[in-house]
Parts: structure tokens; sequence; C-alpha cells
């Protein structure tokens, strides 16, 4: 049985994942960074801090299932995206533990097994992709969006002989993003943060009915609006799940007419959802019903080391994942 080993280092997410190539599925081992109560984030020096501390632990929880001799290569998320500049600290952790800052040290050097560097956004788009049991689509272009703490961002995606995805941005948040808005509603409503599945068992209490209106520009949005109008709401004392209610149904009707958009720009392509705002259940079916659409499991919709193990599987050639 060979098996490849997937590390992702996130903002907000240690994870580890173990994929078996003869079968296709896959283990998983994450944790959640710890962020004080009331505080809406970390520091990336704090970030990293917690990273070198949590990746050993993934990494024994998995080594049950894991032999050195049947691993065959290693993925890892070395950036947030695959463009120029693309930085952020965090994703150093998983990558030192990968490759090694000195020949003695890091799994593939010890291993000597090939080590796949990708980045955390194709990571996240392969994640969608195997879970949804959709590969196959990256075969001919295809849409994606990856809806997180970080990111609102439409991408245009289309097979690649370097990268294995070419990813070209289509439309992005000029303001909020759509998980950092809900992040700052939860906090405003005495949530812990993350507040994302909080968030959502409050708004699944209410049957109110409004109207919300997305703020669009061309393939854009804004989502800054919905922060002072959920501000506003709590000054008048409205029901808190009214409140949850109107943010995820207005981050709903932005990533609906974000998509539209898209098509209009690209044509209709099929459309795939990733990201942890992406697992949100009130807002999965207002996408739904604008067809030839597939969405992340939840557990591969949150940050994951999953899609980052696929990458190193097809990069290999490897298993039948990889033939689509």
């Amino acid at each position: 049985m060979m098996q490849i080993l997937g590390l992702d280092t996130s903002n907000y997410t240690t994870s580890a994942a173990l994929l078996d190539l003869e079968h296709g599925t896959v283990q998983q081992a994450k944790q959640l960074l710890p962020v004080k109560a009331g505080e809406a984030g970390l520091r990336q020096s704090d970030a990293v801090f917690h990273h070198t501390r949590q990746l050993p632990d993934m990494l024994e929880q998995l080594a049950p299932q894991m032999a050195a001799e049947e691993l065959c290569a290693i993925g890892v998320s070395a950036r947030p995206r695959n463009l120029e500049g693309s930085y952020m600290p965090c994703f150093l952790t998983g990558l030192a533990v990968a490759q090694g800052l000195a020949p003695a040290r890091g799994i593939a050097a010890v291993t000597g097994v090939p080590l796949h560097v990708t980045s955390h956004q194709i990571g996240h788009v392969l994640a969608a992709l195997y879970s949804a049991k959709k590969l196959e689509l990256c075969r001919a272009p295809f849409l994606a969006f990856h809806v997180s703490g970080g990111t609102t961002d439409s991408l245009y995606c289309e097979p690649d002989a370097a990268d294995f995805l070419r990813i070209t941005p289509c439309g992005t948040s000029l303001d909020l993003k759509a998980g950092q808005a809900i992040d700052r509603v939860g906090l405003q409503l005495g949530l812990q943060f993350p507040c994302g599945a909080a968030l959502e068992q409050l708004a699944l209490k209410s049957h109110a009915k409004m109207r919300v209106r997305p703020v669009i520009r061309e393939e854009n949005c804004c989502l800054s609006g919905l922060e002072n109008q959920c501000a506003k709401m709590c000054r008048q004392e409205q029901p808190p799940e009214d409140i949850a209610r109107y943010c995820l149904l207005t981050v709903g009707e932005t990533i609906a007419a974000m998509t539209a958009a898209a098509r209009k720009k690209y044509g209709r392509l099929p459309v795939i959802y990733a990201g942890g705002v992406m697992s949100n259940r009130m807002i999965r079916p207002m996408l739904a019903t604008a067809g030839d659409v597939y969405f992340s499991e939840p557990d591969c919709a949150c940050d994951n080391a999953v899609g980052v193990a696929v990458y190193a599987a097809i990069r290999e050639k490897r298993g039948t994942l990889w033939q689509f």
C-alpha cells in the first residue's frame, strides 16, 4: 500500500493528511490554532509558534497508519496562492518539516521521497474536487470559488503542464472577505472566533423574512456594508438569530451574484466551491440552483492538507486519482 503525506499550515489550522493511493481514501489530522476569547485572529509570529507546536502532534496521530517504507511522496503548501510575491510566514512551518532546513532534517530529506510544493489555494480547489468526486473537471477549464477568512475569490482554472492547474483571478472582495465579515458579526454577537459554525447554528433558528442586496462591481464584491448593517441591527437590539441570518443570506447572495458575473465573463462553465465558508448549510442551497455546481464535503471545505496530498499524487502519477 503506497501512501502520500500532505501538510498544510494555514493561518488558522494545522493539518496533515495521509492519502492511500490504492483505494483513493484519505485520513486527516488537523487542529485549529488557539485564539484568545474576544480576539479576531493571530499575529503571524504567533501562528508560526502554534504550528510548530501542533504539527508534530498531527503527524503522531497519523503515525499508526504511516510506514516510512510505504511513503512515496510528500505534498506541502508553501504560499497562499501561485502568484509572484504571494507569501505568508505560517506556511514556512509545514515546508520546513517536509523539506528540512538542513540535510539531516525534514521528512523528505530523511526518507528520500519526492517533495511537491504547491499553494494553499490549489490545495483547497483540489480538496473540493476530490471530496465532490469531480477531479475530472481538471481536464478542461472550470470556475472555482475560494471563500474563507482570507479570501473571497472567483477563479478561472485551466489545465497547465507546469503547475497542473493555471489559476487566473476573476473576481474578489474589494474590502472585507466573507469569512472576515462572518467573524466580525459573530464577535458582535458575543461568539467565539472563528465564528462560522456558531453563527450558522444561530441563523438556523431564525425564520424572519428579509431582503438582502449584494454589492457587486463587475466580477468583484464589497462586504463592508454587511458589517455596518449588522452593527446597526445590534444597536437596535434586533434578535441575534435574525442578525446572523441576515449576515449569511447576504454572503450567499453575494457569492451567487459573483458566480453569475464569472459565468458571464467566461461562459457557463462548471463551478466548484471551496473554502470554509462554503461548508455553510444555509449558503450552499442558495448556490445549488445555478446548475452544474459542486461543493466540497464539509471536512474538506475548511483548511486541510487533503488537496496538497492529491496534488502530489497527480504530480507523481501514482494511484488512480491522477487518471481522473
